[in-house]
C-alpha cells in the first residue's frame, strides 16, 4: 500500500511527523477532507477540529486549532496554532477551560466580553474533550 509522510507543525516546531500514514482526514474550512498518497496538490484553510491519521491499521488523534495544510502527492503538511495526541488532553483542564469560556459567554450580556476570543475558547475546549474520549 502507497503511503504519505504528515507533519504537525505548530510555532514551537514539529509536534508530529510519520512517514507510513495509510490516511490523513483533515478538518478544512471548507468540510472533512481525506487524503491519501498521490493526492493533487492542494493549501486549505483548517478549522479548530480532529486531525487523524491511520498509521499500520491504527487511528491515531490529534486536537488540533486553525491553521492551515499544505497537501502534496507524498506529503501532508499541518501548520496550526496547537496540536495535542487525543492520549495526552488532560481532560479535567479542558473542562476547567470549557466552563470557564461558557462563564465569560454568559457575561456577554452584562459586560464588554470579546465575543469571537469567548467563543472559540470554548470550541477548543469541546474539541478537546471529544478528540480525547474518541469522537
Amino acid at each position: 500500500m502507497n503511503t504519505i509522510a504528515l507533519d504537525i507543525v505548530t510555532p514551537n516546531g514539529t509536534v508530529f511527523h510519520d512517514d507510513e500514514c495509510e490516511i490523513v482526514v483533515v478538518n478544512s474550512v471548507q468540510g472533512e477532507l481525506g487524503i491519501m498518497a498521490g493526492h493533487v496538490p492542494v493549501v486549505a484553510a483548517l478549522k479548530i477540529g480532529v486531525l487523524r491519521a491511520k498509521i499500520n491499521g491504527v487511528t491515531e488523534m490529534f486536537a488540533v486549532t486553525d491553521g492551515f495544510c499544505e497537501i502534496r502527492p507524498n506529503k501532508v503538511t499541518a501548520f496550526v496554532q496547537a496540536a495535542e495526541f487525543a492520549k495526552d488532553i488532560d481532560t479535567e483542564r479542558a473542562m476547567e477551560a470549557r466552563d470557564r469560556a461558557e462563564a465569560l459567554l454568559q457575561k456577554l450580556q452584562d459586560e464588554r466580553v470579546d465575543d469571537f476570543e469567548a467563543r472559540t475558547a470554548l470550541l477548543r475546549a469541546t474539541n478537546r474533550l471529544n478528540v480525547a474520549k474518541g469522537k
